[in-house]
């Protein structure tokens, strides 16, 4: 039998631990083979129950009445906006909405726990979270009309929010695009040194899109600080999440990515609140991603193009209700004294009638010049584009009559 020198058993030592250092993860040997299937399941984190009771008192030492007043009061103006304007939508005076009942808690609760200048990289559900930044009602209700008093243009489908003054970028309906921009823009954060994050908001169902997976290992081995923020809803539009994955949600795919990973009751926006704000201040920290999963119900048909019913029972949402974010909110305010009956039924009824006011006068605005549809997409127009639009021009001058050109804006 051959003899192993020493400097000859160095190198075999040195190879297997440089292979072992290349896995990229650390882990140890076993000699008897075993299939591993399963990890300890992840618990989602909730603040406050169904009755309105703090559950631990130490995570929410100071109860900061201003901010409980304005969660609610966003939630609740969240609502009545999406009531008011899902009637518009059936009456036919805008072509499209999604309504957020139930998802209240989602949006708010994550919206207060970031800060205003962190970077929002929104699906199509969030409009509370640009609410909360100071987009105002009137700014919601000319974009879903698509009048010449939207940022947009009305180029953009109703509810598609969009605002560089509030650091939202539009949101685009293409499932997942956002998520590995998201990434981009952490990576160029975290370059800067400024001490900022992005944050993403996805539903379950666009987790299963591959750019979720390419966003979810970019920010890992790059170490970028952008918080996932998965609203697991139940349904990706009729697919229950029961059929969308097996595993452990989303959260569970967390530490295969090698991603810090929070659960959180969706319902619950103070835990909510306390979840997003923990997590942007481990993102910014450490230069580190992380997924919360926010675990939620859609009381709404996914949008107003479609039929709940044809695909759940009118009992399973029924079942939802008592896990309402508003009205759990309110339980707690009223345990903790900050409930007034008279003012809060004054303040709603206010708000309602400004919503209809906006409503009213936004029907009014005319819609922007048509040759808008050209701008905005090169700097210098193209030749065809230019020859298209002189053709368009020809066309509407010489059938006019068949178009609405009162109620748009003239040149």
């Amino acid at each position: 039998m051959g003899t192993i020198h020493a400097k000859t058993f160095s190198c075999i030592r040195h190879y297997c631990l440089a292979a072992q250092d290349n896995f990229g993860f650390e882990t140890t040997y076993i000699n008897h083979l075993k299939i591993i299937k399963g990890v300890e399941q992840i618990p989602i984190y909730r603040l406050v129950n169904v009755n309105g009771e703090l559950l631990n008192a130490s995570e929410f030492p100071s109860i900061d009445k201003n901010l409980i007043e304005r969660l609610y009061k966003y939630m609740r103006t969240l609502k009545e906006m999406d009531k008011i304007l899902y009637e518009c939508q059936r009456q036919g005076r805008i072509s499209f909405y999604m309504t957020s009942y139930g998802e209240e808690g989602v949006q708010i609760g994550s919206a207060a726990g970031l800060n205003d200048d962190d970077l929002v990289f929104p699906q199509y559900r969030e409009t509370g979270v640009i609410l909360w930044r100071g987009f105002t009602i009137d700014q919601c209700i000319n974009q879903c009309f698509g009048n010449k008093k939207d940022a947009g243009k009305g180029k953009q489908m109703p509810i598609h929010y969009g605002s560089k003054d509030h650091f939202y970028i539009t949101a685009s309906s293409p499932l997942g695009t956002q998520l590995p921009q998201a990434v981009g823009a952490a990576y160029s954060y975290k370059m800067m040194e400024n001490k900022k994050c992005t944050v993403v908001y996805f539903g379950e169902g666009a987790a299963s899109e591959g750019d979720a997976h390419a966003a979810f290992n970019f920010a890992a081995t790059l170490q970028c600080p952008v918080i996932f923020f998965c609203r697991n809803n139940g349904y990706a539009i009729s697919t229950p999440a029961t059929e969308q994955y097996k595993g452990d949600g989303i959260a569970g795919r967390g530490s295969a990515y090698g991603i810090a990973v929070v659960r959180v009751d969706g319902n619950d926006v103070l835990g909510v609140y306390k979840a997003t704000k923990m997590a942007r201040n481990y993102v910014v920290e450490n230069n580190a991603p992380i997924i919360i999963e926010a675990m939620t119900y859609r009381r709404g048909h996914h949008s107003t193009s479609d039929d709940s019913t044809a695909y759940r029972s009118q009992e399973e949402i029924d079942q939802w209700k008592k896990f309402d974010p508003i009205i759990r909110l309110k339980y707690f305010m009223e345990k903790y004294s900050m409930w007034n009956e008279e003012l809060q039924s004054k303040w709603l009824d206010s708000i309602r009638k400004q919503i209809r006011k906006s409503v009213v006068e936004g029907e009014k605005v005319k819609k922007p010049k048509w040759q808008e549809m050209f701008s905005d997409v090169y700097h210098d127009l193209p030749l065809h584009l230019q020859e298209q639009q002189q053709y368009m021009e020809n066309h509407v001058k010489k059938y006019k009559q068949y178009y609405p050109l009162n109620d748009y804006e003239q040149l």
